[in-house]
């Protein structure tokens, strides 16, 4: 995958418990020559959780991308006059995020990115993280699934047993399905085995 020249966002919702996976994920777009412009929700910017605190998970995304967290409506806005991103992912995508987008809300800065990203006809990549995936978010997630310029990274069932509606992206596949993204195509197989035994 060459992303020489390509200019990445990076937006990151509350799905605190996949942050680990995530930040590889980002220091490859970078190591692969693509210039990354992350954007975080309210929740990121202002949550400490079991999983960190939101300080260092912050300075991770600076220190990786080199770039300020556009972290605000009024910031994520000129991202569509600007048309300054080739694609746009969501990884990991809330369930709470995933529900907004598919009814069409935009009350953050991750939301209003993609907002900006679909009017210029332009690819984002969701990489759903949501214990109701199976649940109230499956009908969000179809309506998604279906809707022009939005791909999905390869998803499955996390934990079948303990928690069976929910459903996790192999967040190792993000750059592949934004590549794929870039071609008009859906990065396939799409729903997959995502056991953590």
């Amino acid at each position: 995958m060459n992303w020489q020249g390509k200019t990445v966002g990076y937006a990151i919702t509350g799905s605190h418990c996949t942050f680990a996976e995530v930040m590889p994920q980002i220091q490859r777009f970078v190591d692969m020559g693509a210039k990354v412009v992350p954007i975080a929700s309210q929740t990121v910017m202002t949550t400490d959780t079991r999983f960190g605190k939101s300080d260092n998970w912050q300075k991770q995304l600076k220190d990786i991308t080199g770039n300020d967290i556009i972290s605000s409506i009024v910031d994520a806005e000129p991202l569509g006059p600007s048309k300054l991103l080739d694609v746009l992912v969501v990884a990991p995508c809330t369930g709470n995020t995933t529900s907004k987008l598919a009814n069409a809300m935009t009350d953050s800065p991750v939301l209003m990115a993609v907002k900006a990203q679909l009017r210029n006809s332009r690819p984002v990549v969701i990489a759903v993280s949501t214990n109701d995936g199976l649940g109230f978010n499956l009908a969000n997630i179809a309506k998604l699934i279906v809707a022009k310029y939005i791909y999905f990274v390869p998803f499955g069932q996390d934990s079948p047993e303990g928690k069976p509606n929910s459903l996790v992206a192999r967040m190792e596949l993000v750059p592949e399905t934004c590549y794929a993204a870039l071609e008009g195509r859906q990065l396939q197989p799409l729903i997959i085995e995502k056991f953590k035994y």
